[in-house]
Formats: structure tokens, C-alpha cells, sequence
């Protein structure tokens, strides 16, 4: 337990990310926690992963480690920590088709947090969840990596690996001048102390005594220098995987307006490096072998740097750009694969990459490297493409240009699940041979999840889906798994970041932005109360996708930022966010205590507009009169305005229609918004005068030419039950 007494008051600094990285959802921290003594005192690194014949032996431990937990949940006394240890034992049942996966994990975790611990020994300044440590800011204000990723870690590793070289060197010049000195002391045998010679064969034996002795001492050295740089390229290696992994994390995490940087140089060169790396050790431990026989811990340190070969290979695929998350059959698309080893593929054969369409379930199979999913559920149009190395860019990239979906195998969906709600990946798949290597080895990647739809009226449901997805997946999980509800305030954050990343701004959703947005989200327009901690639902998320999307709310609520410190007067037009495709003016108009707000007309429809121009209905509202920033309205909209119908020759007069708003009608409001708001967001209601139709208002108070009916009937008490708005 040594190990888990040092690694605990590291977990404190431990970001929530980092954490998830090293205890995964299959391996909780509770398990390490409950388990530590019992969990070092296993010799996991004794394992051959890939052994069929250990699988018995690593099942074992999974079982018993699902008994000790089982007992340590029921000597419990918190019932809350009980039902929770009961539950994560059954969890454990995962390992069962592949028990050598739990060997893996717990090996790796062990390994991880020496790296941590080692770290923290070797700079006093270290923080332990820096895994990447950071230089001074750059000129921008962002911080740089000052060893670039890793390089320290290398480095010292190709100092480790020049030092076993020329330790190796040293014994040859050793055996070299012992083989001349017991050569020398052959000639000179035989001669008694009298001898005047007898001095010299005296000092050649010291000679060689001492030349045999440093040959043991560096002989042992050279072998402990090599396990040294073993461990040391575990563990560098995992950082570099971890470093992999935080990549594609950011990548999935830059759908919802995360930074990310897409940069994979470094990372080439890191995976480069640690290539040649092993090679260097896998040479000089063919070396050992050949000078002091097969000894069972060179067997054991061959078995290691086959394995983190084989993980290096396999962990260098990455999808670089993303196929778009909704994708609509029959539409093209386009994606690339980069390979982070590809200057260091043997030449010759051309590598051809496969791309297939795989289903969630399919997914959660590919644990198990090699492994490409049998059944075909959706047909892939140019499937197939070469990788290539770009000189320029030092890179290898498969670029598929012109995929497309002709047809897709949906799953059974239970209860009201939308085909919107169904998600895919694309899987990429090849063979790839590495120079200095023999034996070719399997590598796939996968990409982000994408939902498939057929129609375009289908895509605000589906990018709700990915959404969610985006926002609130853990790293690690199982794919494609996502909670039902997240809290209200992890939502915000989510909001927050997609609004300035639609908007293009760097300023966030502030309280009374996230507010309304609540108000909208749960239903409750009128409510002022704090949301922070409720829960919203995928499903109450979900329904304000087709009434009421997030990118126009943005954009509302961006509007109503723009506009805030303008004339009253000043408007601008939007589309709706309640009425699908309507149009709405927002200005800035006089607030009841003498201030100013923010005020809606009600949208204007299709039909609303084929009545009256849009042009017309802005030169009759009166209380709109500068197009933001500062734009006399009459300018800029007069090309649009109608010119008056001269007199009919038939020797009727015309009529016009015109536009009224009553800013004192707050029917339509859209919002209820705390009193301390500094400006009020709510609709004003829009009236329509139609001299043409009856149900548009024909009877009209608004002509004020005629007052009486015939004979002398006025005409407000006649048609006062047909007036509009009254």
C-alpha cells in the first residue's frame, strides 16, 4: 500500500479530467481506494498480455478482486458507500470476456501514478496534473509548452539510451585489454619469485583482477541502465498516450466552442521519437542477450518493448479533420486520417485505408485491437483511400473527398427514440508495416459519433444530439454513452461556450442571458427564481429543437447586447425564435420609468408579407427609425417601399394597408425577467390594417374618410365586432 500512501495527497490536485483519465469508468478510484494493499501485492507486470495461456490466472484475480469488494461493501457502514461499491462489484463483470483487459488497466494505472510520484521527486516545482508542464505565457497571453510536449522525458530517455550504448563500448575496450593482459600473463607463467620478471607477472595479475572487476561492475551497470530505460520508455510512452487521448478529447470538446489547438507536430515527433527509442533498447538488449545468455529478466524486458511497440504503432492513427457530426445520405462529405508514424512506414506496397460505417454497439466491441465489426450496416460510397506524405508538412494523411452514405441499416429503437437520436462512427482500418520491423500490425481509429439523417428537416434534432454529446460525455466512456440529465449550471457552461463560438465573441452568456434561456428550457416564462440547481433533461433539451433553437436564441441574445446602449429608435431585423420562419424587428424604445428597453413586434409571417412588403411595414411603424448602428431608415429601406396607386380610372379611390403597433399590448411577451434586470425583454404585439380582405380587417376604424353607415348608422357601433385589436 507504499504506492496508494504517496499517490493519495496527489489526488487533490488532480483536475477532474486528469482523474478520469487515470481511475476510467471500468476501474473506478473507489476500487483502488478499498482495494490498495491488496492491489501492489499482485505482480500484474508479471503478466504476458497477450498469453492465451494466462487468461485462467488473470480470471482468478478478477473474480477474487470482485469478492473482496463485495465483502468490503457489506462491513460498510454507510449505506450510500454500500450500494455504490455493490454496484461498481457488478460493474467489474465487464472484464469477464477478456480478463487480460483487467490486467492491462490495473498495470497501467500502477504505472501511471510512479510516473506521477516520480515527477513530483524529480522538480520540486512540479504539479502533479501538469502531465504536459507549461513554459512562461507567450506574447498573446497563452501559455506555451516550454518542454514541447514531453521533450524533457525524451531526452533524458536518449541520454539513458547513449549511456547504455557507451557502457556497452566500455566492456568491449574492457575485454579487449583483459584478453591482451591474460595473453601477455600466459608468456610470463612459470617463473619463481626470484625472477626479476616476477614483479611484472605480479602487477599484470593485479591488472587483471582489476579490469575483471570493473567489467562485472559495468557489466551489471549496462543491465541495470537497461531495465532503467525500460520503465523510463513505459512510462513516457503513457504520457504520450495520455497526451493522445487529450487531443482527441479536445477535438470532440471544439463542437460546443472549446479551444483547440489542432496542432499534431508535436506529437509526431514525440511518437518519432520514441519510436527509434525502442529500437535503440530492442538492439542493445539483442546485445546483452548475445554477451550473458537468455537470461529470464531479458525475456521479461523483450516482452515489454514488443508490447509498447505494438501500443505505439496502434496509437498513431488519429482522424485529424472530423467528418461533419450530421450527415445527410446521398450528400457528400469528406474526412482525413493522418498517420503520426508515416515516415517510418518501410517503403514499397502503397497502405490503403478502409472506411466503414459502424453502429454504437459495434463501437463499445472495439476494445480489443484488430478487432473490425463483421456486419455492414451502412454503404459507403469511396470508401477506400491511400496514405500519403506531404513533404512540405512532414505529415501522412488518407483524405477521403467524396464519401457519402447511399444507405443506412437503423437499429430497433425503444419507446419514442427519434432515428435523430441514433448515433454511428466511422471506423478506419489498415495494415501497416514499420522499417525495422517484420511482421506487419493492424491499426484503426475511430472517429467522432455521427448521427445519419435523411431528410434536411431532420438536422436540428440531429444536431441536438450531438450537442449533448459533446457537452456531456466523459472521456473515457463507453461509446457512445451519455447522461439523461446534467445539472443546470454544467448546461450553462455548455450554452456559453456555443454562443461565442456561433457569435463569434468573446463575451459570455451573462445571468440574465442564461435566465431566459431557462425560463425557455424548463417552460416557465414567469418565474424569476434561481434554476442553478435544477436538472435539465436530454428530452427537455430535445424538444426546443424544432420551436426553438439555441442558434437563434444566441443570436437573439447577442442582438440584445449590440443594442443596449442605442438611441431609442434603433432596431434591428431577426428571425424569429418562436414562430418558424418569421420576422421580427427588435428596437430600442422607451421604458415605463423613463429608461429604455428592448422591445419585440410581433414576427411577421409568410402571409403577413405577402399582404404588405416588409419595406412597407418599416415606414409605417413610427417608433423604428434608424437601422443599427445609425442608418435613417428611410434611406435604407425607400428602394423597397411601395409607390401610391394613382386614382383608378373606374373613378374608385385606393386604399393602403398599414402597419400598427401598440407597444401598450404585452399579449405576445416572450420572456418574464427579474426586476433588477437593467433593460426588459418582452414582445410587443403587431396589428394589420387590410382594406381588402374581411377577416384582415375591412371594417376597419382606420379609415377615417367615412364615419356613418348609410342612412346615418355610425359606423364604430355597426362594425365594432369586426374591428382587429380592439
Amino acid at each position: 500500500m507504499a504506492l496508494w500512501a504517496q499517490m493519495t495527497p496527489q489526488l487533490q490536485y488532480l483536475p477532474t479530467q486528469t482523474l478520469n483519465e487515470l481511475y476510467p469508468d471500468t476501474f473506478p478510484l473507489d476500487v483502488r481506494h478499498y482495494l490498495a494493499s491488496w492491489i501492489e501485492e499482485q505482480r500484474w507486470e508479471n503478466f504476458d498480455v497477450g498469453a492465451e495461456a494466462q487468461k485462467p490466472q488473470a480470471r482468478r484475480l478478477l473474480d477474487q478482486m470482485v469478492h473482496l469488494l463485495q465483502e468490503v461493501a457489506q462491513h460498510n457502514p454507510n449505506v450510500v458507500e454500500r450500494v455504490k461499491l455493490q454496484h461498481i462489484s457488478r460493474n467489474l463483470s465487464v472484464f469477464q470476456p477478456q480478463p487480460m483487459q483487467l490486467v492491462r488497466t490495473v498495470r497501467d494505472i500502477l504505472r501511471k501514478e510512479r510516473h506521477i510520484l516520480a515527477q513530483a521527486g524529480m522538480h520540486p516545482n512540479f504539479s502533479p496534473f501538469q502531465q504536459i508542464p507549461q513554459g512562461p505565457p507567450a506574447t498573446n497571453g497563452t501559455p506555451k509548452p516550454a518542454r514541447e510536449d514531453g521533450k524533457t522525458d525524451v531526452d533524458n530517455l536518449v541520454l539513458k539510451v547513449l549511456e547504455i550504448q557507451n557502457c556497452r563500448q566500455t566492456i568491449h575496450q574492457l575485454e579487449e585489454d583483459l584478453n591482451w593482459e591474460k595473453q601477455e600473463m600466459e608468456s610470463i607463467q612459470g617463473q619463481n619469485e626470484l625472477d626479476p620478471q616476477h614483479s611484472d607477472q605480479v602487477a599484470r595479475q593485479t591488472r587483471i583482477q582489476q579490469l575483471e572487476y570493473n567489467y562485472s561492475v559495468c557489466a551489471k551497470k549496462r543491465v541495470q541502465l537497461l531495465h532503467e530505460a525500460v520503465c523510463a520508455l513505459e512510462q513516457c510512452q503513457s504520457c504520450l498516450i495520455l497526451r493522445i487521448k487529450s487531443w482527441r478529447w479536445e477535438q470532440h470538446r471544439a463542437t460546443i466552442g472549446v479551444h483547440f489547438d489542432d496542432n499534431l507536430g508535436p506529437l509526431q515527433t514525440w511518437c518519432e521519437q520514441l519510436l527509434g527509442v525502442n529500437g535503440n533498447l530492442r538492439q542493445e538488449l539483442m546485445l546483452v542477450k548475445r554477451d550473458h545468455g537468455e537470461a529470464e529478466q531479458f525475456h521479461t524486458l523483450q516482452e515489454s518493448l514488443t508490447h509498447l511497440l505494438q501500443t505505439l504503432i496502434q496509437s498513431s492513427l488519429v482522424v485529424d479533420k472530423q467528418p461533419p457530426q450530421v450527415i445527410k445520405t446521398q450528400s457528400k462529405f469528406s474526412t482525413i486520417v493522418r498517420y503520426l508514424l508515416g515516415e517510418k512506414m518501410a517503403p514499397g506496397k502503397p497502405v490503403l485505408l478502409k472506411a466503414q460505417i459502424i453502429t454504437e454497439a459495434q463501437a463499445r466491441n472495439l476494445g480489443q485491437q484488430g478487432v473490425v465489426p463483421n456486419e455492414n450496416v451502412g454503404e459507403l460510397i469511396n470508401s477506400t483511400a491511400i496514405l500519403e506524405h506531404n513533404t512540405s508538412s512532414k505529415s501522412t494523411c488518407a483524405t477521403f473527398r467524396n464519401m457519402s452514405i447511399r444507405k443506412i441499416k437503423r437499429a430497433d429503437r425503444k419507446g419514442s427514440e427519434s432515428v435523430t437520436e441514433e448515433k454511428f462512427a466511422l471506423l478506419f482500418t489498415t495494415e501497416i508495416t514499420i522499417t525495422g520491423c517484420e511482421n506487419p500490425y493492424s491499426i484503426q481509429a475511430i472517429s467522432l459519433p455521427v448521427v445519419v439523417i435523411v431528410h434536411g428537416s431532420q438536422e436540428i434534432n440531429a444536431m441536438a444530439t450531438i450537442i449533448w454529446d459533446c457537452a456531456f460525455s466523459e472521456p473515457n466512456r463507453i461509446p457512445f454513452i451519455v447522461p439523461e440529465r446534467v445539472p443546470w449550471k454544467q448546461m450553462c457552461e455548455a450554452l456559453s461556450s456555443k454562443f461565442m463560438s456561433e457569435v463569434q465573441t468573446q463575451r459570455c452568456l451573462d445571468g440574465y442571458n442564461l435566465h431566459f434561456l431557462a425560463q425557455k428550457i424548463f417552460d416557465q416564462p414567469d418565474i424569476s427564481e434561481d434554476f442553478s440547481n435544477m436538472l435539465v433533461s436530454w428530452a427537455q433539451f430535445n424538444k426546443h429543437t424544432n420551436t426553438f433553437t439555441y442558434c437563434c436564441v444566441f443570436k437573439f441574445i447577442h442582438l440584445h447586447v449590440i443594442l443596449q446602449n442605442k438611441p431609442n429608435g434603433t432596431f434591428l431585423l431577426r428571425f424569429s425564435d418562436s414562430e418558424m420562419g418569421g420576422i421580427t424587428i427588435a428596437y430600442v424604445g422607451p421604458s415605463d420609468n423613463g429608461g429604455r428597453k428592448i422591445q419585440n413586434i410581433q414576427p411577421f409571417t409568410k402571409k403577413d408579407l405577402d399582404s404588405a412588403g416588409l419595406g412597407d411595414r418599416i415606414r409605417d411603424i413610427n417608433c423604428i427609425t434608424h437601422v443599427h448602428p445609425d442608418l435613417p431608415k428611410n434611406e435604407v429601406f425607400k428602394k423597397f417601399f411601395t409607390v401610391p396607386s394613382p386614382p383608378n380610372p373606374d373613378g374608385y379611390l385606393p386604399f393602403k394597408l398599414t402597419t400598427v403597433v401598440n407597444p401598450g399590448d404585452q399579449g405576445s411577451s416572450t420572456a418574464s425577467i427579474p426586476p433588477d434586470t437593467p433593460m426588459d425583454i418582452y414582445g410587443q404585439s403587431m396589428s394589420n390594417v387590410y382594406g381588402s380582405n374581411m377577416n384582415q380587417g375591412m371594417f376597419s376604424p382606420d379609415i377615417n374618410c367615412i364615419t356613418h353607415v348609410h342612412p346615418d348608422l355610425p359606423k364604430n357601433e355597426v362594425f365594432k365586432k369586426f374591428f382587429t385589436g380592439m
